[in-house]
């Protein structure tokens, strides 16, 4: 059972009888539980009981909350409260949460925070000129910077300096910058740790900086950390100057939410802007809605091919039958296709230049799945006694040609809607699979008229 739900009722309580005891309560608890208790509460009385805190116990529980959260309690709360919170969050949360407030209320709370804090302030100014999926938009500017002429004691003192005056900010490494901001290398903790104090700190600089531009995207971002194994990242600008850093937490959200988006996408989805249990009704109709209807429209194609190759489907006896197990086959195996190709993309295994590469091994993938389909589906046919080996030999050709379709639409399609800009995961598996239904309808009958042509004659 979740501590939010033990705790709740607990909190109410309190809040009623004896505001001032709340604190003692929750001093032992982390603020990540903090937050559900919070999520647990009332509107109302969330507010009331970030108000009995003070701002640099609130604010770790403030960022920790959905975005829709906050925008809803920083309605409730006076803009001075809402604003003594933020001037203890780190940079970027507090740029995130001015970014979803609306712009009344976020401009109250940002001259609150100019008296408040003016260096927080000009720091969410600095942020929120970058776009919402770039890595300015982020980073930090929290982090510590030192002059490279020191030693290595020197800048360990400066180390703890930095975690008592900033106990929430993670630190991973200190940046040596030039009298004109330039970066002149980077000294992780680990080294700092290990070398003697009287070490000059240039002696265990590394100058062979790995860095982001502030307009990078940040999936990017995300890859380009994983690829180095790395816990922070500068941001530095053209000029060689230092922006601000992106660390590891803040890149292990971006993920889960690039992968949340896909896996929505993936399902013919549009991406919720918030959890499934705080969006509107009107808003799933919304999201959902368009991509049914656009996938029922698009199986229009389906049902006008079935009309319109009916009379073969009329001499063909039990024909009808198969039809939807053909179908699906191309179906499955474009699925299949397409979402590895997406992941691919995603994590940058596949490039858009494979493209080539791509297409030769899913056709032979669909070969040979195609061939051991085939020979299952023949076996199926010959069960019934009725069925004749042409018929069951067309089944089977059909499906090899069908899953060849399927994985060729499955593995291209992302790959042409990368090349053109767009997200590869909107070509979603409901969309593929309507393509391969029209596909493997004409693949049935044009493999009917090859191996069934004297049957087809004969009708006419």
């Amino acid at each position: 059972m979740r501590l939010a739900t033990l705790l709740s009722p607990d909190l109410k309580q309190l809040l009623r009888e004896d505001p001032d005891q709340v604190r003692e309560l929750l001093d032992e608890i982390h603020a990540e539980d903090l937050a559900d208790i919070v999520s647990e509460l009332e509107p109302d009385e969330a507010a009331q009981l970030l108000a009995r805190l003070p701002a640099d116990e609130a604010a770790p529980i403030f960022e920790r909350l959905d975005e829709t959260e906050q925008e809803e309690l920083a309605e409730l709360m006076p803009p001075e409260s809402v604003a003594h919170i933020a001037s203890e969050m780190e940079p970027d949360d507090r740029a995130d949460l001015f970014s979803v407030l609306p712009d009344a209320i976020g401009d109250k709370i940002l001259e609150s925070l100019e008296r408040v804090d003016p260096e927080a302030a000009e720091a969410v100014r600095e942020i929120e000129k970058w776009p919402e999926t770039s890595a300015g938009h982020l980073m930090t500017t929290n982090y510590l910077a030192v002059e490279p002429s020191i030693r290595v004691g020197q800048a360990l003192d400066a180390v703890r300096e930095f975690t008592l005056e900033n106990e929430n900010s993670p630190i991973y490494a200190v940046y040596a910058l030039t009298p004109e901001g330039a970066v002149a290398g980077i000294a992780s903790l680990r080294q700092l740790i290990i070398t003697s104090g009287h070490e000059p700190l240039e002696s265990i600089l590394r100058t062979n900086i790995i860095s982001v531009p502030p307009d990078m995207d940040q999936e990017e971002v995300a890859r380009r950390m994983a690829k180095y194994d790395l816990n922070v990242m500068p941001v530095i600008a053209e000029n060689g100057s230092l922006l601000g850093v992106i660390t590891i937490d803040d890149v292990i959200d971006v993920l889960t939410l690039e992968q949340t988006e896909d896996v929505q996408k993936l399902g013919g989805v549009e991406p919720l802007d918030v959890p499934y249990f705080q969006t509107r009704f009107s808003e799933f109709i919304r999201k959902r809605g368009g991509w049914l209807v656009i996938l029922f429209v698009g199986e229009f194609f389906t049902q006008t091919a079935l009309r319109y190759y009916d009379p073969i489907f009329k001499v063909l006896e039990g024909a009808s039958y198969y039809i939807p197990l053909l179908i699906s086959a191309g179906g499955n195996s474009g699925s299949q296709s397409s979402t590895l190709i997406i992941r691919g993309l995603a994590v940058g295994e596949v490039r858009g230049r494979d493209w080539w590469r791509v297409l030769v091994r899913e056709l032979l993938m669909g070969l040979v799945l195609g061939s051991i389909l085939g020979v299952i589906g023949f076996a199926r046919v010959l069960m019934y006694r009725d069925q004749s080996m042409a018929f069951a030999l067309t089944i089977a050709l059909t499906l090899v040609g069908i899953v060849v379709t399927g994985c060729t639409i499955g593995s291209m399609l992302p790959l042409a809607l990368k090349k053109i800009g767009l997200d590869p995961a909107t070509s979603s598996t409901p969309f593929i699979a309507s393509l391969v239904d029209v596909a493997g309808i004409v693949v049935f009958v044009h493999v009917a008229r090859i191996v069934m042509s004297s049957v087809l004659q004969g009708a006419q």
